[in-house]
């Protein structure tokens, strides 16, 4: 197990030339890109959300191409469409943003509901259908999509089955205070967000990352863990302040968010530990509040760490 914790160290390194603190928000995004799933990245402007995905890109050798939603954007502005060569009267493909290996739709609930249905096929599928027909992706195609948890003006909510089809949900905070007055001496002395191809960042090894996601493929669950991810499933499916629980998909992300965690952490077996530091993020945005506990200021990530201490834990 020393491909998954190099990868790990070397995104470390790296990372922290371009994006001061945010530890758990490059950790997450890793684990997604280990486990092959598509995440939802929640906060403000401004807290290198951007940023982290975009270096990345450069980090893991992978194409990187951004979508910033609108109103009006159409669902051949994201997957493409098919337009008339005049010279020799055939229909050639005019690729989407989709044909890429991470793509960042940021504001993705500013996007009107048909043009995020476009996304629904790419993100289970991995393969885009125009015009009748099927079009692979990469199989390192990602989506990481953004939105503002504090404006909702002009904006859609993702549907309950959009919101499955992400492993993960990061809720993005403020920086450290010793992070942020980092943040002001990187740029006293120079450094450029706007520039990042100008910063030497070294790249991993060609195959390193297909390494680290066959390691995690091949981390131990025990029996008696496969017992603990679906009792905690089941039990957000009839806890009372919550009017929908979670779907079986969410115990196989459950799963695989918890192998990936073990072999951050140099492990080829999952511990119950892994299965808990994974809840919240893949369980937050599959799970709906009644609204008389929204009303009372109840939280998903509050209703996750009940349902934990009403579970037990295998020994």
């Amino acid at each position: 197990m020393n491909a998954v914790p190099q990868l790990r160290q070397h995104i470390r390194d790296e990372m922290s030339k371009v994006v001061v603190g945010q530890d758990e928000l490059r950790d997450q995004c890793l684990i997604a890109l280990l486990c092959r799933g598509h995440v939802l990245l929640e906060g403000v402007p401004g807290i290198a959300k951007t940023l982290t995905v975009k270096a990345l890109s450069r980090l893991m050798r992978l194409g990187f191409q951004r979508v910033q939603c609108t109103s009006d954007l159409m669902p051949a502005d994201i997957v493409g469409t098919n337009i008339l060569n005049m010279a020799t009267s055939t229909f050639q493909l005019h690729p989407g943003p989709v044909f890429t290996d991470l793509l960042l739709v940021d504001e993705v609930n500013r996007m009107p509901p048909r043009t995020q249905a476009a996304l629904l096929e790419c993100m289970e599928e991995h393969q885009v259908t125009i015009d009748g027909k099927g079009y692979p992706l990469s199989s390192f195609f990602t989506v990481f999509a953004t939105q503002n948890p504090i404006e909702f003006e002009g904006t859609y909510p993702l549907p309950e089955a959009q919101l499955d089809r992400f492993l993960l949900k990061l809720r993005v905070t403020y920086p450290a205070v010793r992070d942020e007055i980092q943040l002001l001496a990187n740029v006293q002395n120079g450094f450029e967000s706007r520039e990042l191809d100008k910063i030497p960042l070294v790249p991993i090894e060609s195959d390193l990352l297909e390494q680290a996601q066959r390691q995690v493929k091949s981390v131990t669950v025990e029996e008696a863990l496969f017992s603990y991810i679906v009792q905690i499933v089941r039990r957000t499916r009839d806890w009372p302040s919550l009017s929908l629980g979670a779907s079986p998909r969410a115990a196989v992300s459950l799963m695989a968010v918890s192998k990936a965690q073990a072999a951050l952490d140099g492990r080829d077996y999952v511990i119950p530990d892994d299965v808990k530091a994974s809840s919240r993020p893949v369980l937050r945005h599959r799970i709906m509040l009644r609204p008389e506990a929204d009303l009372e200021g109840v939280t998903p990530d509050q209703v996750v760490e009940d349902v934990l201490r009403a579970v037990e834990v295998p020994k």
